[in-house]
């Protein structure tokens, strides 16, 4: 059975689902990439009118719409889309994992920044149906990406400057402020 709940962000909606939707992490794929998409369940979404961006996660889905359809009109379709794809197939929507370049893993304050992302920002995040992820440090500043519900929420830069700068300069004090990138 699939519930939603609202987040923060009006033009942006959380499926929940009793099933897997993915085993390879939060993922978040945009509209204008859709060509680039193998997986058809993404790619068909996509393709609804008005929906500009999904995020899947390990039990949701959120979606994000533009002002030219109304979650009335929206919503019963993908609810719909999410259970016919459960009726034809036990597997979760998305199962690979995308290969991380990263070449932070022996810097030790980028360690305590991903950890706190992890572990203390990160389950607040999708309560509210969006993600975070760390893109860099340098000389002090934080660049996170911020993903689903997230982007492009209303009360987003309020979170980040409030929310996940303090947090990050509490328990990493080599952290002096925190930006989101695009």
């Amino acid at each position: 059975m699939i519930q939603t709940e609202t987040t923060p962000n009006p033009d942006s909606l959380k499926f929940l689902s009793e099933r897997v939707i993915s085993t390879a992490g939060t993922e978040e794929f945009q509209k204008d990439k859709e060509n680039d998409l193998k997986n058809s369940f993404v790619r068909e979404l996509l393709n609804f009118k008005g929906v500009e961006l999904i995020l899947l996660s390990k039990n949701f889905i959120s979606v994000k719409k533009n002002k030219d359809v109304s979650w009335n009109e929206l919503k019963p379709m993908v609810i719909s889309h999410l259970n016919d794809y459960f009726q034809k197939s036990d597997e979760p929507i998305l199962k690979e994992k995308k290969l991380i370049n990263d070449d932070h893993t022996n810097d030790e304050t980028v360690n305590k920044i991903i950890e706190v992302l992890d572990t203390k920002i990160r389950p607040a995040v999708a309560r509210d149906g969006g993600d975070i992820k760390f893109k860099s440090f340098k000389n002090g500043v934080v660049h996170v990406e911020l993903q689903g519900s997230c982007s492009g929420c209303p009360s987003s830069l309020m979170t980040l400057k409030q929310g996940v700068q303090n947090l990050l300069k509490h328990y990493v004090k080599e952290v002096n402020s925190v930006e989101a990138v695009q």
